[in-house]
Order: C-alpha cells, then structure tokens, then sequence
C-alpha cells in the first residue's frame, strides 16, 4: 500500500495539463478538482467530449461505428462514483454512453477546463523540469508552460497496417476507417483479424455483403457476451478467488461446453490459456459461421491484382479488404528521443502511468485490461491527484518496481505489442485500490 502523508494545503495550485477529454481525460480532470486542483487546462481536438464515442462518418474521425455496443458489461464499465442510468441495458450502446459521458462531465462541471477544437502538436520538457506545451486552435498556433503533465489520449487511434507481398487493386480499408454496412451491400468483402473489432465488423457486414469471409493468422479464444444468463465478465468476476490456472481451465471448461470445439466451425485451436490474449467478445460470430453467412480463411500469403491467396494454398476474389489490425501506442506530441512506445512489447511504466525519469508526467488510461479502461483510469488519476497535492507519497525505486511488474505480469500473455498494455481487469483494479489505501469492492 503507498504510504500516505499530509497535504501541504498553503502550497499554490500548480498548472496541469491534460491531454484528451474522452473517458480516461475527463476522469482525470475530475479527480484532479476533487483534491482542490483548479488550475488544470484540458486539450481536446474534437469539439466535444468523448473521444472514440463520438460517432462520426468522417473516415479522419477515430470512432465508433453505426451499430456499436460496449463489449463490457454496465457493471464493470461505469465509474464508481457515477453509475451509468437503470435503463441502459447490459451492453450499452455508444449513444447511450456519450450521452453518460456528457452527464458525467456536466455533473461534476468538467467542461470550464477543456479547450475544444485544439490539437497539441508538440510537447518539450524546460530546463525548470516543467512541460511547454505547442497548441493550434482557430486563432493559431500557442505555447504554455505546466508543471504536470497527464496523458489521457487514448491507443486505438493510429491503425496499424500489417504488409503482405504483391498488390490488391481493390478497395483496402482499416476498421478504423469502418463506419456502417450498407455501403458493402454489393462487395465481397474480406475481414483481417480475429480480435474484436474484427469480429463485429464481419458480422455487420455479413447481414449485406453477398460474401463475406474473415481471416485469421492464428486461433482465438472468443466468448459468447453472456454465461448462465449473466454478462460474461460479471460471470467471471464471481470465480476471481480460484488460483489463475484452475480459473484458465474452468472458462475453457464453460464456453466449450456452451459452444463445442472451434474446429466445428473451421477456425484454428488458440495455442494458449483464455486469460493469456485479449478475449474476443461476440455472440453472433460464430452463429453466421454456422449459417454460411461468414467463411473463415487462414492468414493471407500475398495479393494478387483482386485476388488474395491465403497460407493453406487456397485463393479467392474480393471487392474489399478491411484490415482489423489493431492499433500503435502513439504519441505525436513527443519527440521520439524522449519517449516512444510504438514497437514496445513492455511498457517501462509503474502501474502503466508512471515514468521512472519525469515526476510530473502520468499517463491515463493507457493499459488494456480484460474488461473496462474507464474505471481504471479514474482509479489512476486518484492516484495522480493524490501524489501532486502531497495526500499520497510518489513510489520511490521505480526502475525496480517497473522490472518487476514487466518480469511478472498478471498471466503469461503474449510477447508482442498486441499484448504491450495488457493486465487483468480485477488484479489491476485491486493493486490500484491498494496504492490509494481504498476498500475493495465488487
């Protein structure tokens, strides 16, 4: 647990910077004028809050698409001190959770401290330890000096692009420029991936398309969205005292019981434990495998004109590549020299918010758990208030700290950059309730 020490309540409020109002960025600036922080500038290049929520057709606009529903349950998605309305049902729509973001930052009048429309474009520390910070808004391009600097914007906005040997003459997309399925209506289309965008995407898809096929370099472990009736991490929340072996083979146990083998539905074996790579949450899948309304596919060898040839010699014509790849740790604002996490597969940060070299840099919200970012960023940025107004001591040795948390993580996940923020959702959630001293709940 982290030592708490008194607050030194004459010291003047210190300039916070915030970059990002979408859920992490708004959780942030909430916590921070919780502890008394007022002096907090907020930077947010869209013209409202939300972030990815925003629903928006423009392909340069990262955000959800038309028929998005969280993949995370209500009950583990919604702030603690804010719970999201009796109404909504178990897996909100993303309508539905812009219109509780909005709610939230209005009932905690978070608004006054964000600068809409504005893009950092680039951030240096000063010789005084502190952070200048290069801005463009309508009026031009400014400059400001901080004393803290929280980083709040988000990692599923810079699409990565995987390359394959030849050219496809046809159309070729990432998810991230997806925004609705009627304009596949007469495209045979090919999903990359076997995460869960891609999953949603060739099901929506698949209602349209006259042929629609998925293809994945690997077998995943996909979930149905609900277990006994329950949401499925509501489901799985209630077997967190067993040890993580037993808890891997107990879910296994559950959803082939439920679903039966993966090759029933020509889909590769996943060579490793249900809680060792980021679960796919999809109840529809593998229903439109069943029915013929996807194809599955192995990985993709190379192109040829409209052509794609696949690694188990096969090969098939397509419309419409969309690529479901997934996304770089991305930070435009950073000189690389300083700090740059795009090909890391390990992330050199305390509890995925703290620098061992800057004490007043803090990251929010960049961790991928299995289940929901949200309450776990405002966990952190408790944590980050507390720390700046002196209620809680920083951790010192954090290189040891950090080589630790690397060299033991919460299961053993794949080493790549997929799984370079991955932690388990309630295993995070308790070591961040510890360094605030909080009770457990839930």
């Amino acid at each position: 647990m982290m030592e708490i020490v008194r607050a030194h309540k004459d010291c003047i409020s210190p300039r916070i910077c915030v970059i990002g109002a979408g859920p992490s960025g708004i959780a942030a600036i909430k916590n921070l004028q919780e502890q008394g922080l007022t002096s907090i500038t907020a930077f947010e290049k869209n013209n409202q809050i939300g972030g990815n929520w925003v629903y928006d057709e423009n392909n340069n606009h990262s955000s959800v698409y038309e028929t998005t529903h969280i993949i995370s349950s209500k009950r583990w998605s919604q702030f603690e001190d804010f719970p999201m309305p009796a109404e909504y049902s178990d897996y909100p729509s993303h309508a539905q959770l812009l219109n509780y973001f909005k709610s939230y930052a209005e009932h905690f009048d978070l608004n006054k401290y964000v600068r809409f429309n504005t893009t950092v474009l680039k951030v240096a520390r000063t010789e005084e330890q502190k952070w200048n910070v290069l801005y463009e808004d309508s009026q031009g391009t400014h400059e400001e000096c901080y004393d803290y600097l929280l980083v709040a914007n988000g990692h599923h906005w810079d699409p990565t692009m995987p390359e394959y040997q030849g050219e496809f003459t046809g159309e070729v997309l990432h998810s991230h420029q997806y925004k609705k399925a009627s304009i596949f209506k007469d495209k045979r289309v090919l999903v990359v991936g076997g995460g869960n965008s891609a999953c949603d995407v060739a099901v929506e898809i698949s209602r349209v398309s006259p042929k629609t096929c998925i293809s994945m370099r690997r077998g995943y472990h996909i979930f149905p969205k609900f277990i006994f009736g329950k949401p499925t991490d509501v489901a799985v929340a209630k077997i967190q005292w067993m040890p993580s072996w037993l808890r891997q083979k107990f879910i296994s146990l559950v959803v082939r019981g439920l679903q039966g083998r993966y090759g029933k539905y020509k889909l590769m074996k996943p060579d490793c434990g249900p809680l060792e790579i980021h679960p796919t949450i999809n109840s529809e899948l593998l229903y439109f495998i069943r029915h013929g309304k996807i194809l599955p596919r192995p990985g993709i060898s190379h192109f040829d004109g409209n052509v794609v040839h696949f690694t188990d010699g096969s090969k098939d014509e397509f419309d419409t590549v969309i690529f479901a790849t997934g996304y770089q740790i991305s930070f435009p604002f950073f000189d690389k020299e300083c700090l740059d996490f795009s090909n890391s597969t390990k992330i050199p940060l305390y509890r995925k918010m703290m620098h061992p070299e800057f004490d007043n840099l803090y990251f929010i919200g960049l961790c991928q758990p299995q289940g929901c970012i949200w309450p776990l960023a405002d966990y952190q940025s408790k944590i980050v208030a507390r720390i700046i107004t002196g209620s809680l001591k920083r951790p010192e040795q954090l290189h040891k700290k950090i080589e630790k948390e690397i060299n033991k993580p919460h299961y053993r996940f794949k080493s790549n950059r997929r799984h370079a923020l991955e932690v388990d959702y309630h295993r995070f959630r308790r070591e961040l309730l510890d360094m605030l001293g909080q009770k457990r709940f839930g």
